[in-house]
């Protein structure tokens, strides 16, 4: 059984290499996993729930990095 973990901004960042303000304009459309409130200053997101979204975007390998 894996668990899940949560990450942090700048794992996000260099799981999605998507900025911190296009994915907070994409999680505002509702287009990007939210983001979860670990405390009064700080946010994470689930892993499981980031490689969900990058492996739906279905991407064309001539695009990808």
């Amino acid at each position: 059984m894996q668990t899940d973990r949560i990450v942090r901004e700048p794992a996000v960042h260099d799981i999605t290499g998507l900025s911190r303000t296009t994915r907070w304009r994409l999680e505002r459309e509702g287009k990007f996993p939210a983001r979860r409130k670990l405390s009064d200053n700080a946010v994470g997101w689930l892993e499981s729930e980031i490689h969900d979204w990058i492996t739906s975007r279905n991407i064309p390998r001539s695009q990808a990095a």
